[in-house]
């Protein structure tokens, strides 16, 4: 096995990790869940949980009426308050045909199929079947939706139906002003009677509204959504009332005439936000939980509690809010089977009034939210029934940061039903297939397929998230892996174990054994030493001693047990001028002194000749000035410099270092050109004058962060890694480790871009000559790795796309992630080197720098302990 590096961390006993289950006692303990959660183990609470869901997990997609089905005045259905509102002058495209599922119904079941769902979530159109709201029934309509579900019965799957999703047929708000009016309650239980006799026998679970907030507040209250009437808070309160007072006739009228022989559920779909304190105080903590009174406690509070409204509402908004009869109260109460849930961009976040926070702050933890929801209202189960997150308008199939969005929404569920003891039985991501965001239009989507509006047949076309969701559903979650269990085991004798510190702390303030003035001790006065004008003593040699700060570092190291520690030189410093002419002797001796003191303590010096840290790159003023890496007078400045090094350091230095991680990300070609010739100048120089004395190694170390496909299953993400691959790493490695040239994908690259844009990048060529100088200049492979990033080809984000490079930064929020936002991902490491060995063969390969920041706050470093332990187990495999 080729010499491993020194890694430079601390591994530490691991952690146990300690996850409580949840108190259930009395409803109405949701408060409690905010100082639950803060409480929990650290980091190992934030971790992926690879596990998998209870068996019989019920596993859906959905769909809305309006959204989907198109065919607005077609076989003679009715006008609906969406149809009325989206074909206003002002208003964006509407759902006139949007994905034309009426006409695709096979077409979508396919998809259904494809997925390997369990269970189906649409709506009914009230205006398809009932084109006035009322009598007469449209037989067209009614034929629609036994058709689908006798469809959906043939692939085994079960349907979830919604009686209402936002679309009142036109004709019920013309006539008696839509859920403002009392009248409502009534022709809603008329036309559930007619769902119920012709479609229940066939459908087990109901949902006889969808987000009544929505449907009040923005309909009646604000106007934001249909049917637009600006009634302010008083109507949108009355509006609401009518909504929770049809629900319950509805679920009272299948409990006591359908529920006998068809066996089914009913419930109602509320939609809720998540909400953290500014602060973890006892004040923020209320109006974190008065704000999910607000919302989602608005609704679920009365069915699931009381049937009455949050204390919070009743005390703050009067006689805003309408009063329930005691009989109402025991109507209302009790009326849901199940607990049926919203969260997603849209619903939860998007649509809610900014004053409804309460000054606290938005958070998309499912997980929370889940727990609260248990807690509040004495555990019920619980039915995720419409849940995913939204891409832009322009995104086509491969959807990343959609599949992401996903992957954290279910993990999350997982973790709430394995570590917190929730209810939940079943799961619908949102949407089957992409079609009419409401208020957005066409602007985001949200499907699992796409759907091209432009054409004529609406082609369903798989997305990247397709096969997450479907592999998924295969795995009943996510299962343990081989690959990503720890392994147990020793490293190979001579292991280096190191630390890095860029720079040591220099400290060359003389002793007074060096300063040859003569003082007196001015006891009586100024309390200070006086010097003697004209009295000297003779001056001694400078001694290591004399540098306290050493004694104090090395004894630090000596703790760790490390055999080697990893340093850089300040070039700036030890010839300001940028040669021979000046050089800072006390540093220099300082240097020495430092790496002799290592030695004595059987810890071998690492030291790099450059660091390009500072806005000047660590580089000496004459050199800064006069253009550093992008004058070739640099390349002879430096090989000067290293030859002063090796001599002066190198019977201490046995591992040398040319350049320390060049900021690739902010280098020019031609400063890359130059900085690689100077480099290979500099090891043949150490080759053929140094190595027979001073028998030390050489190389340059380089940072290499994994590159990973945002899309696993997409080519052109693999593409895009391959070529941020080259451009990060292979660009200064395949000179020195390869063929002596740059990658042959940068160089492809660059001629297409420059072909097509306005950009002119020139990547230099290399003699002949210079291909052998720089080929082969390295006794071993040193990189500095710290994290993994997903790139992608789909521009989603403006702010993460590199134009240049064509690649779009997407973040897998599921991972770890520092105060400072850089991710922890241990089995990017392993991949590096595989990378690295498959490249550029079994080479010695040191890891010179690794690590993460932490919580300053914190006094115990624990997502550090969990970084070093986790990297250092990916080395070891």
């Amino acid at each position: 096995m080729a010499p491993a590096a020194p890694v430079l961390l601390l591994l530490l006993p691991p952690l146990l990790l300690l996850l409580g289950r949840p108190l259930l006692g009395a409803p109405g303990h949701g408060a409690g869940t905010w100082s639950r959660f803060a409480w929990l183990p650290y980091p190992q609470d934030q971790l992926f949980l690879h596990d998998t869901f209870p068996d019989g997990f019920l596993w859906g997609a959905g769909s809305a009426a309006y959204q989907t089905e198109g065919g607005w005045r077609q076989d003679g259905k009715g006008a609906s308050i969406w149809d009325t509102f989206a074909h206003r002058p002002s208003a964006p495209a509407g759902g006139d045909v949007a994905s034309d599922s009426y006409n695709n119904l096979f077409r979508d079941a396919e998809g259904l199929r494809r997925l390997g769902v369990s269970h189906y979530r649409f709506s009914l159109s009230w205006a398809r079947l009932l084109p006035n709201g009322t009598e007469p029934v449209n037989p067209a309509g009614l034929a629609h939706y036994i058709r689908l579900l006798g469809h959906l019965r043939e692939l085994g799957i079960e349907p979830v139906v919604t009686l209402y999703h936002w679309d009142l047929p036109q004709g019920l708000q013309d006539a008696f002003g839509g859920w403002a009016s009392p009248v409502l309650p009534q022709l809603f239980r008329d036309y559930a009677e007619l769902c119920f006799r012709h479609f229940g026998g066939q459908v087990r679970y109901w949902l006889t509204m969808d987000n009544p907030y929505v449907v009040a507040w923005h309909g009646y209250g604000t106007g934001q959504l249909p049917p637009g009437v600006r009634g302010g808070p008083r109507l949108g309160y009355r509006a609401a009332h009518h909504l929770l007072q049809a629900h319950a006739k509805v679920w009272h009228l299948y409990n006591d005439h359908f529920r006998p022989t068809q066996r089914g559920k009913v419930s109602i779909a509320l939609s809720s936000h998540w909400i953290k304190p500014q602060r973890m105080t006892e004040k923020n903590i209320k109006e974190c939980q008065k704000s999910l009174d607000y919302v989602l406690g608005w609704f679920a509070k009365p069915i699931f509690i009381d049937g009455d409204y949050p204390e919070s509402m009743r005390s703050n908004l009067s006689s805003l809010l309408p009063e329930f009869s005691e009989f109402e109260k025991k109507y209302v109460k009790g009326t849901a089977d199940f607990f049926a849930l919203s969260f997603g961009a849209t619903l939860s976040f998007q649509l809610l009034d900014s004053h409804m926070k309460f000054q606290q702050l938005e958070s998309i933890s499912l997980r929370q939210l889940l727990y609260w929801i248990s807690s509040e209202y004495n555990n019920p189960e619980i039915f995720i029934v419409e849940n995913s997150w939204f891409v832009s308008g322009s995104t086509k199939r491969d959807d990343a940061k959609y599949l992401y969005y996903l992957k954290k929404f279910i993990m999350e569920t997982l973790k709430a039903i394995r570590y917190d003891g929730v209810n939940v039985f079943g799961y619908t991501v949102w949407s089957l297939l992409d079609g009419f965001e409401w208020h957005r239009g066409y602007s985001i989507r949200r499907g699992l397929f796409y759907v091209d509006f432009q054409s004529h047949d609406k082609k369903l076309m798989p997305k990247s998230s397709v096969l997450f969701y479907q592999k998924l559903i295969e795995k009943n979650g996510f299962p343990p892996l081989p690959e990503n269990q720890p392994i147990e085991g020793i490293f190979p004798c001579g292991f280096a174990w190191g630390i890095v510190d860029n720079y040591i702390q220099v400290d060359t303030t003389p002793s007074q054994f060096l300063d040859s003035n003569v003082y007196v001790w001015d006891v009586h006065q100024t309390k200070k030493l006086i010097k003697l004008d004209g009295v000297f003593t003779s001056k001694r040699k400078r001694h290591c001693v004399d540098f306290a700060a050493i004694r104090l570092q090395i004894s630090l190291l000596q703790e760790m047990h490390v055999t080697h520690f990893h340093f850089s030189l300040k070039w700036s410093l030890i010839l300001p001028l940028g040669n021979l002419s000046l050089i800072n002797h006390t540093l220099v001796h300082y240097y020495q002194c430092f790496a002799t003191e290592l030695l004595r303590v059987n810890i071998t010096p690492v030291v790099a000749l450059w660091q390009p840290m500072a806005e000047n790159q660590e580089l000496p003023v004459s050199l800064a000035k006069y253009g550093a890496w992008e004058n070739a007078e640099t390349i002879q400045a430096f090989v000067e410099y290293a030859k002063f090094c090796f001599t002066s350091l190198g019977d201490h230095v046995k591992f040398w270092i040319t350049m320390n991680e060049p900021p690739v990300k902010n280098l020019t070609y031609t400063a890359g050109h130059n900085l690689l010739k100077a480099h290979a100048k500099a090891w043949h120089l150490y080759d053929k004058e140094f190595r027979r004395s001073q028998k030390g190694k050489i190389s340059i170390a380089l940072q290499a962060d994994w590159v990973e496909p945002a899309c696993p299953f997409s080519r052109n993400d693999q593409e895009v890694a391959d070529r941020i691959l080259e451009f990060d790493i292979g660009w200064l490695a395949e000179p020195i480790f390869g063929n002596g040239d740059y990658p042959q994908v940068m160089r492809a690259w660059l001629h297409r871009r420059n072909g097509v844009d306005l950009y002119n990048f020139h990547l230099p060529y290399f003699s002949e000559d210079e291909k052998k100088l720089i080929k082969g200049s390295f006794d071993f492979f040193a990189l500095s790795h710290y994290t993994t990033t997903l790139v992608g080809w789909e521009k989603e984000d403006a702010v993460k796309y590199d134009h240049y490079l064509e690649v779009q930064m997407i973040n897998d929020i599921t991972w770890l992630h520092s105060p400072s936002r850089v991710a922890v991902v241990p089995w990017g490491l392993r991949k590096l080197l595989k990378w690295v060995k498959s490249k550029y063969g079994d080479v010695p390969t040191y890891i010179l720098a690794n690590g993460i920041d932490d919580d300053q706050n914190m006094v115990h470093d624990k997502l550090r302990v969990y970084y070093i332990q986790n990297y250092i187990n990916e080395a070891l495999k």
